[in-house]
């Protein structure tokens, strides 16, 4: 195993002052921070009185970034960047940070002159020296002339100046798609820095793409762990630091992104072998899905099998589908999910290294002790080993018509889309979910983000990019539990014979079904009766429907898959959402 790593994390990830980024970096958990140097010219503080801050919280200051523009120029050019090196130089002494982060330059003075690159890094690296500092040197994904890492690391090679080292940044890297095993042929001791940042695929230019949509390790793409190993195989022994520009995260609660940030370091040092913590836990369906409040369950064809002993808890069951009614909470709201492990107090020491909050919970006498924790949206996580838990509920002996429902398929979660990312990275690393690829999609009111995350359990997390103005639609971050049945329009039928409000889809959909699918007339006559969407991929088919709301915000739905579909039936989101305001406006 190798040797235990620090961590840090660059000021500009973070929302708020100085003072907010150094106090939340340092409360989860941060070994050091790279200063970003916009952040210290916002700040109050002198660098000495920074310097103090930062020993009194536990952080070093790792990195001073950036310096810009300074390679490759003429001579009267050159005379004034070392001027302002020398200036910098100064501030750093007073920090108390060794080494600065030189880009490449961008600057119209720069000239595309390997040599001349070298013989002024050189120099620079030289005046640094006599102050004890140190100079890494980054290829930036758009530099004029130097644009990738093995580039940089030619020209510090040709300098050939001890203080002089070359900053790994993954981004830069990974989204120039740029091979990451030639790292290994750079000498450890001359990688003075390494930056982590993950990102989603976007066909966009590569300077928006990095200030605006980095994420944290796990939340993207990127192969984090691929790229980080070769760095160590190079021999880093250095901190592994985030920097990441993200338009939420500068906005978002510091305290919170930091965590999240810090989360996504521990997952990374995981992945690549470097902590003794319990592996993700396989998942082996649901245990049960609690609602908050009337669910109206019975017109599905549920039974009331159990009432819990102590607590206002009721216990509706079909076929494997289990469903917690909870007369305590939120009205209307998914509270808790529980899911079915082979090893809880495992799971439960992982979710703990991963930063994820405990809940405690009062057992009574004979109760069954359940472990759980908080999801990034407060959704209670309950990890359970067997069916123990069913012997806190007294049977009641009731009986209800079956629809032909048979399990949970799946639990969509709508999340705040400030912690969107958040909550993808969280069900990774925390349960071992493996997220799909995110979706987004024209709903009436807006562009919807969504994403999958499947691995034994199957959830969707969705969220609303943009929500302004008392325009939105009547129904406000919806939640729902899908069921799974046989045969979706047999199962719609039974429901609406049986008296459950199920939404109605308009004829235009089944129109334009004809239109773009080769389904028979008769199957998609039938479809159109019951109002059961239809949609498929080169693996299989799915098919579902929808209840009406029961409560503020919960509906269900009810899927059938056949072959190896493993999607959620997105392209039929925004038909349902319209669905569900036209019912909602019409009441």
């Amino acid at each position: 195993m190798r040797p235990e790593l620090r961590t840090a994390i660059a000021t500009v990830c973070l929302s708020g002052t100085l003072d907010d980024k150094l106090a939340a970096a340092a409360e989860a958990g941060f070994d050091g921070i790279e200063l970003f140097e916009n952040d210290l010219l916002a700040s109050p503080r002198g660098p000495a009185e920074i310097r103090r801050r930062c020993a009194e919280l536990g952080l070093t200051i790792d990195l001073y970034q950036p310096f810009r523009d300074f390679e490759a120029v003429p001579p009267d050019v050159l005379a004034r960047n070392l001027r302002r090196a020398e200036r910098k130089f100064d501030l750093m002494a007073e920090l108390g940070v060794d080494t600065v982060l030189v880009c490449s330059s961008v600057s119209e003075d720069a000239i595309n002159d390997d040599d001349l690159a070298a013989e002024q890094l050189h120099l620079l690296a030289s005046r640094a020296a006599e102050r004890g500092l140190r100079i890494a040197y980054e290829a930036l994904a758009w530099g004029r002339f130097v644009n990738g890492y093995e580039h940089a690391w030619r020209i510090v090679r040709r300098a050939g100046h001890p203080a002089l080292g070359v900053c790994l940044d993954s981004f830069h890297i990974l989204s120039k798609g740029d091979d990451p095993r030639a790292i290994r042929a750079i000498p450890g001791e001359k990688v003075f820095f390494l930056q982590l940042a993950d990102a989603p695929t976007l066909p966009m230019d590569v300077l928006q793409w990095s200030r605006h949509h980095r994420l944290f390790p796990g939340q993207g793409d990127f192969d984090l762990t691929t790229f980080t190993r070769n760095v160590l195989d190079a021999g880093y022994r250095g901190p592994l630091s985030l920097e990441v520009f993200n338009d939420v995260f500068r906005q978002a609660d510091p305290y919170r992104a930091a965590v999240d940030a810090m989360r996504s370091l521990i997952a990374l040092k995981d992945s690549l072998g470097l902590l003794d913590v319990p592996a993700a836990p396989v998942a082996d369906g649901y245990a049960f899905a609690e609602v908050v409040g009337e669910s109206n369950l019975a017109a599905l064809g549920f039974a009331r099998a159990g009432v819990h002993k102590t607590k206002p808890v009721e216990l509706w069951t079909q076929g494997n589908a289990r469903v917690l009614v909870n007369a305590e909470g939120e009205p209307g709201a998914i509270g808790a999910l529980g899911i079915a492990i082979p090893d809880p107090a495992a799971a439960a020491q992982r979710a703990k290294v991963l930063l994820a909050p405990p809940l405690s919970r009062t057992a009574g006498p004979g109760e069954a002790p359940l472990t759980a924790i908080a999801a990034p949206d407060g959704t209670q996580i309950f990890l359970c080993a067997d069916d123990d838990w069913l012997g806190d509920f007294v049977p009641t002996g009731e009986s209800a018509a079956e629809a032909g429902i048979t399990g949970i398929d799946h639990v969509a979660l709508t999340q705040p889309f400030d912690n969107f990312d958040e909550a993808g990275l969280f069900y990774r690393s925390v349960l071992g979910l493996e997220p799909g690829a995110t979706a987004e999609f024209a709903a009436p009111f807006g562009l919807v983000r969504g994403r999958g995350v499947s691995g034994g359990v199957r959830l969707t997390l969705d969220a609303a990019l943009v929500r302004r103005g008392g325009w939105a639609p009547a129904v406000q971050e919806p939640q729902h539990i899908a069921f799974t049945c046989a045969d979706a329009v047999a199962c719609a039928e039974v429901l609406r014979r049986q008296g459950a409000e199920l939404v109605d889809i308009p004829g235009n959909y089944y129109d334009d079904l004809a239109a773009r699918t080769d389904l028979s007339a008769e199957r998609i006559a039938a479809l159109r009766e019951q109002s059961v969407l239809y949609d498929r991929d080169e693996h299989g088919e799915y098919l579902h429907f929808y209840t009406e709301l029961a409560g503020a915000r919960v509906f269900f739905e009810v899927v059938q898959r056949i072959g190896g579909y493993s999607g959620f039936g997105v392209v039929n989101a925004p038909v349902r959402m319209a669905a569900h305001h036209e019912a909602r406006r019409g009441r």
